[in-house]
């Protein structure tokens, strides 16, 4: 026997392994079993298409049992029609990786890829077929582009809220007024009903909007804020239902989702919401009703799962009579409205926000300021046209222009208007030697210590009225008067 025969035995000692020719040893029984228990079908064949090995997945699919496809041919059997056509011996004349869809005769798919192995002189050796049915292969790619759609969707609300304020944005209720409302609030906050909010200018509409978020069931879901009057009119479209690649000329190349995609699941807060546009009202509406969206270009339409909430500082139902506002998109939206009374209609919050924005500043700066009596009593009185937003910008301007640690007002800090005469006198009363009755004394004191108390208490009712040994109610009473 010649050295090159010796070396071709091993080769025909698998072939016929293979071939089941001869009785396997116990490593090949155990290749076998591998095989047979792999979730794909797997065979493969040598050089010429001859099919060598084969597992249960691809005698289900060919029709056959294992044991008969070994021998058979791959061309043969497409000729049979036993499937439409072979990745083998594809592989084989290209030498190369093939993958495609194969379809057997009765009309099941399969996604197949045949690789074909080389010797170390570039020649085919054998062909490994593996391949799997087309729909679970459909679903992967179905959950992977839903998946990747998520991961757009949250990176995309990361980006819109890097360019929110994102500023501290606490509940600050010492008022009666106040607190009823954020116990309505955090009832309200349990349901997916549609809150409309309605205020001035600056009374906290998107802080109160964000803590009915964040005593949701949606927290962990993102909390969208839009302000409506920002948005160019005729990007409003785009920008509320996003839009797909080659949508319009200088959208993005990849498409974009919209705001109503990237706040599902969580809730979507419209700022200035009398100021959309009727044709922008009309789809919003549908919206709304239907909890589907199309974006532009798109021919897919995409369930959504969104909790409204609206604020506005304008009446409404004026607007409707007006035909400047949808009376059906008001009473969509109108289901729990949420009336925020301004600063001067709830005193008792005034002095607990002017603290808190005392300290945060103090904090951001490393100061350590503190209101006079005479500062207190200037924003107590004062009657904050602004209201919350107005009262954080004074004490910010105040706090940066003051040289000294004791903060005073004089008489243009507060937005350029004056105390009345009223807090004039009692300024100037507080400067110099008591004067008039006992009674008058006893109670200009009263307020000088009220005043103080309330600045140690950073504002708060309840602790001031602790402190000073009376009931909340009667120092609401005492503040009252002494306006």
């Amino acid at each position: 026997m010649t050295v090159g025969s010796e070396q071709e035995k091993p080769q025909a000692t698998q072939q016929e392994f293979l071939l089941g020719k001869l009785e396997p040893t116990p490593g090949q029984q155990f290749l076998q079993q591998i095989i047979d228990n792999s979730y794909d079908s797997i065979f493969v064949t040598d050089k010429y298409g001859n099919v060598l090995l084969a597992n249960s997945g691809t005698g289900v699919f060919m029709g056959y049992t294992t044991k008969e496809l070994i021998g058979k041919n791959v061309e043969s059997l497409v000729k049979k029609g036993t499937y439409d056509w072979s990745p083998t011996m594809k592989a084989i004349k290209t030498r190369t990786v093939v993958s495609g869809i194969v379809r057997n005769k009765h009309g099941v798919q399969e996604m197949a890829t045949s690789k074909p192995l080389l010797d170390e002189n570039g020649e085919i050796v054998m062909v490994i077929t593996n391949a799997r049915d087309k729909d679970l292969v459909d679903e992967y790619i179905a959950a992977l582009e839903k998946e990747r759609s998520t991961v757009h969707r949250y990176k995309t609300a990361v980006e819109y809220l890097s360019e929110v304020d994102s500023g501290n944005k606490e509940i600050v209720a010492e008022s009666p007024q106040m607190k009823q409302i954020i116990k309505i609030s955090n009832v309200i906050a349990k349901t997916d009903s549609t809150v409309m909010l309605i205020g001035e200018t600056g009374t906290g509409k998107e802080v109160m909007a964000r803590h009915i978020h964040r005593n949701s069931y949606r927290s962990k879901e993102p909390f969208i804020p839009v302000n409506c009057a920002a948005i160019p009119h005729e990007l409003l479209e785009s920008e509320f239902f996003g839009y797909v690649r080659g949508a319009f000329s200088g959208a993005n190349p990849q498409g974009k989702p919209g705001l109503f995609e990237i706040a599902d699941k969580g809730t979507l807060f419209l700022d200035e919401l009398a100021e959309l546009p009727l044709s922008m009202q009309s789809k919003l509406l549908r919206v709304l009703e239907s909890s589907e969206i199309k974006r532009l270009g798109d021919t897919n339409i995409h369930h959504i799962n969104v909790r409204f909430i609206a604020a506005t500082n304008r009446d409404l139902k004026t607007m409707i009579n007006q035909k400047q506002f949808r009376s059906d998109l008001y009473y969509r939206l109108n289901v729990i409205p949420i009336n925020l009374p301004a600063l001067k209609d709830r005193p008792e919050d005034i002095l607990a926000f002017a603290h808190k924005f005392l300290e945060e500043l103090n904090r951001k700066y490393s100061l350590k300021k503190q209101f006079s009596t005479q500062a207190t009593q200037l924003l107590f009185n004062y009657n904050w046209p602004g209201n919350v937003r107005e009262l954080r910008n004074v004490i910010e301007r105040l706090v940066i222009t003051s040289s000294n640690d004791i903060l005073n007002f004089d008489e243009d800090s507060l937005v350029n208007r004056k105390p009345s005469l009223k807090n004039e006198q009692r300024c100037q009363q507080a400067s110099r030697d008591y004067q008039g009755t006992l009674k008058n004394v006893i109670k200009s004191v009263e307020e000088e210590y009220i005043n103080q108390v309330l600045a140690q208490c950073g504002g708060r009712i309840g602790e001031a009225a602790q402190r000073l040994g009376i009931h909340r109610t009667m120092l609401y009473r005492k503040l009252k008067d002494s306006k």
